[in-house]
């Protein structure tokens, strides 16, 4: 269907909508039948039987198959029914193997899809006469939305009316310019895309200014739509950490297979059966091999990313969460973000008159401030909801505080709009820090304009400007955010609708002046940031005097430290900036470009920023921060798409949490690659050293992949899940630039490693020389597989197991306990031991096993004590 060069009416018509009710309720239901929802047609996705089978594209993988498959042609040849349990049970316990590796993948992919669904899109619509906001996903053709600068368009709507639109449409026609859009225009049926201006398209957004657009197509039926099946859906970026372990895991590969070769060799020059020797060296590559590293590393990071959606914060890119770790500087919005953004009116000043008057709602207000809030509200695009005594307010929380004033003084905001209609605007924009209606009024247009004092001041040619000036000093000392109202009267409007014909001449008409409260957790969250290393510093388009007090009681602004304007920074070259940027905890007046500017000169001092933003012109400093944080509440869509987390309640504590979490996710992945690799590196020099000194495997083939199903997998998930330290913000931030293997964390790794190795080829030297070769490679397995388990407790923090609670972790308790249960069965169950090569030993032997598995825990705890294993972030 074309509706374009149709008329806003004749449009309404053929989809039987009006622009003042919506549609009722019963015939979007009935709508959505019809189209289905606004949804894009979704790339289909991988089931768990592809998935499975993914699990055996490793080469390693495929080889130790092919062993097997060989193993079983072995034995039917030779008829001899044990040698049918080797081949049998390596493939059940690579098919074991694959099943966990599809049950992580799954459990990644159902944490991300989560946090997909808790960000999708919201739209103002109106239906049934009110104006709600509900999922961009429900909307019907039919549906009335409304739009405004930030907004990103949820369907393909013709336009009914338009103020000052433009729109970003690079993502359909590939315009890098915002198109200007018209409800008026006349436009050709056969325009193409980029030219009908009379429609906004799903997928792009709204730049400037406010329409009011009924819904044409949805979901596949959008021009978006159209081309959905063109578009190449980007592929999953791996985290930089997930590179660094991916490049560490092939060197370790390269290293594995060489020792596995050496091993071979030996093995066939020592008469150990090809076969035998053959399935040892693959599946100790197998067992060596981290392929699984970056998996769990996704599932860790999934995992912890879940943890942040329960504290407000909506990780966006999975890289976030390892950055959030090294942030050091946190650059945040006031209102809302500091305060609680419940904006209430509590002062009027009147133009001429001596002293501010108290405002408070019920008591009766004198003519002159009745008039005030009067023009105040009707220079507002957000309105207060009632229903069922509650109140719901819709739109910026100041132009709310402002409807809600002039409504409890008997002046609701649809009778003011209906008996004083407006006919034209010119939104706000955080460059001008105006708005300004123009509204019939007693037979008269009279131009209605409300922004920052000082930007105000400049336009007046009327009032006492000096006394305001004054006045507005005062109101910012005592933290109230303050705005100013100017009028004119016209005769007929200009022929462009802009700031230059409107906003001029003014007659100043008063103040109005509103608290916003510091959050109460704010000032704690502000303590904790000092704690932590981490710089606070306010960004704010507020008057610095008001921007000051309260950064002065939240404790950002302390003694010594500078607040400026962004006049002021206007004024300051890059290396002035430079010099001067520690000092600065507060920026006031600031613009969209201004925050960018400081977020590159803390870079430049290399550390890592946060910066929050809810506007459209926002944008590009969320981009260009290490960490962008948009506003869920009072945030545009752009601000979303642009930032990497959205704060869900607007909360400076939030960000602060997320901090904390970030550190504890990059922690709990520090301590699996550690134990993993650490595992890994023993069981490698096991084999390899055992084979130089005797000649014989300390360890069987199904004995390395049983560890390496078991101790390896279940425990490394569970460390992931290890509680985050309670002192982690007690640190200072991790550099920039530090790898996870740093601070000799890397040189522990080894070592652990070799700790590992010389005990498991003790414990073998101990059962071959008192009790044969069966003895010391069931001495060896048990030394290795337990003591691998000993290690993840050890790894849980880098302070004394008896100081954090040896059991804290739930997780990792179940993980022990199925690990034990499944060892022991395979260790005493008759039939089941002979299948794993392993025999019943004296109870002399385990008593030694058990003493060499606890080592670690005993050398670890020494560690720990004197020093040797200390957090990394205190060095």
């Amino acid at each position: 269907m074309i509706y374009h060069n149709k008329r806003p009416d004749e449009v309404l018509s053929e989809l039987n909508t009006d622009p003042k009710q919506g549609l009722s309720a019963a015939e979007v239901e009935k709508r959505r039948a019809q189209y289905g929802p606004n949804k894009l047609k979704e790339k289909k996705k991988k089931t768990n039987l592809q998935r499975f089978a993914e699990q055996f594209k490793d080469v390693m993988i495929l080889i130790l198959i092919a062993a097997a498959v060989v193993s079983f042609v072995v034995a039917c040849v030779e008829k001899n029914p044990k040698e049918f349990f080797e081949p049998a049970l390596i493939l059940l316990i690579v098919i074991l193997n694959a099943v966990m590796g599809v049950v992580q993948e799954s459990k990644a992919e159902h944490a991300l899809e989560a946090l997909q669904n808790l960000s999708a899109p919201h739209t103002r619509v109106i239906r049934d006469g009110h104006e709600q906001v509900i999922e961009a996903s429900e909307l019907v053709p039919g549906d009335i939305i409304k739009l405004e600068a930030g907004d990103s368009i949820p369907a393909d709507a013709r336009l009914i009316h338009s103020v000052s639109l433009k729109c970003e449409e690079s993502a359909l026609t590939g315009e890098s310019v915002p198109s200007e859009k018209d409800a008026t225009a006349e436009v050709a049926e056969d325009a193409p895309l980029g030219d009908r201006s009379t429609m906004i398209f799903s997928g792009c957004s709204v730049t400037y200014g406010t329409a009011l657009a009924v819904v044409t197509g949805t979901g596949m039926d959008t021009e978006m739509g159209k081309i959905a099946n063109l578009l190449e859906s980007a592929d999953e970026g791996k985290t930089p950490l997930q590179e660094k372990l991916a490049k560490l895991g092939q060197i370790l590969g390269i290293v594995a297979l060489a020792a596995c070769g050496i091993i071979f060799v030996i093995g066939l020059l020592n008469d150990i059966p090809p076969l035998e020797i053959f399935m040892t060296a693959v599946s100790l590559a197998v067992s060596a091999i981290p392929e699984g590293l970056p998996a769990i590393v996704t599932v860790v990071l999934s995992i912890g990313v879940q943890r942040m959606v329960s504290k407000n914060a909506i990780i966006r890119r999975l890289p976030a969460v390892e950055t959030l770790g090294s942030a050091s500087v946190i650059c945040s919005d006031k209102t809302g973000t500091l305060t609680q953004n419940r904006m209430t009116l509590v002062r009027t000043y009147c133009d001429g008159k001596k002293d501010a008057e108290i405002f408070e709602a019920g008591k009766a207000v004198s003519a002159e401030t009745e008039q005030l809030l009067r023009l105040s509200s009707l220079c507002c695009d957000g309105s207060v909801l009632f229903e069922d005594g509650k109140e719901q307010h819709i739109g910026d929380p100041t132009e709310t505080a402002l409807v809600l004033a002039a409504h409890k003084s008997g002046m609701s905001k649809d009778a003011l709009n209906a008996e004083f209609p407006r006919v034209a605007e010119l939104p706000f924009d955080s460059d001008r820090k105006l708005m300004t209606t123009v509204n019939k009024m007693n037979g008269r247009l009279i131009v209605i304009t409300k922004g920052a004092f000082d930007m105000m001041a400049q336009r007046c040619v009327a009032g006492d400007i000096d006394a305001a000036r004054d006045m507005t000093n005062t109101m910012s000392a005592d933290a109230l955010r303050v705005l100013a109202v100017g009028y004119k009267y016209i005769d007929a409007l200009p022929d462009e609708i802009s700031s230059e014909t409107l906003e001029c001449g003014l007659t100043f008409a008063g103040l109005v002046a509103m608290i916003d409260p510091p959050r109460p957790e704010a000032k704690d969250a502000v303590a904790i940031c000092r704690r932590a290393g981490i710089k606070p510093v306010m960004i704010t388009g507020d008057h610095v005097v008001t921007a000051s007090a309260i950064a002065r009681e939240l404790g950002i602004l302390m003694d010594g430290d500078l607040a400026i304007t962004g006049a002021e920074l206007d004024a300051m070259t890059d290396s002035e900036l430079d010099a001067k940027v520690e000092q600065i905890s507060v920026y006031a007046r600031v613009s969209p470009e201004n925050k960018i500017r400081i977020v590159k000169a803390w870079q430049r001092k290399n550390q890592v920023v946060s910066m929050t933003g809810d506007g459209v012109n926002d944008a590009p400093a969320l981009k260009a921060a290490d960490i962008g944080c948009a506003m869920g509440i009072t945030g545009t869509d752009v601000a979303k798409g642009a930032a990497d987390m959205t704060l869900t309640d607007d909360n400076f504590a939030t960000i602060v949490d997320a901090v904390r979490e970030g550190r504890g996710i990059y922690a709990n992945i520090k301590k699996v690659v550690g134990y993993l690799l650490g595992t890994n590196i023993g069981e490698v020099i096991t084999v390899f050293v055992a084979m130089l000194m005797w000649h014989q495997s300390p360890l069987l083939s199904m004995q390395l992949l049983w560890i390496n199903l078991v101790t390896d997998s279940l425990p490394a998930i569970a460390l992931g899940m290890e509680a985050v330290d309670k002192d982690i913000m007690d640190r200072k931030p991790k550099p920039k630039n530090e790898g996870i293997f740093a601070n000799g964390f890397g040189f522990r790794t080894f070592l652990q490693g070799c700790m590992f190795g010389g005990l498991t080829l003790l414990a073998f030297w101990f059962g071959k020389t008192y009790g044969g070769v069966e003895a010391g490679q069931t001495m060896a397995f048990i030394v290795l597989a337990f003591s691998q388990i000993v290690q993840a407790f050890n790894m849980r923090s880098d302070r004394s197991l008896f100081k954090v609670g040896p059991f804290g972790n739930k997780t990792l308790n179940l993980a022990t306990i199925a690990v034990f249960v499944l060892t022991a069965v395979i260790l005493f169950v008759p039939g089941i031991n002979t299948a794993f090569g392993l025999i019943l030993l004296p109870a002399h032997f385990y008593a030694v096993a058990v003493g060499l598995f606890l080592v670690p825990f005993v050398v670890m705890e020494i560690s720990k004590a004197i020093g040797l294993i200390t957090h990394h972030e205190d060095q």
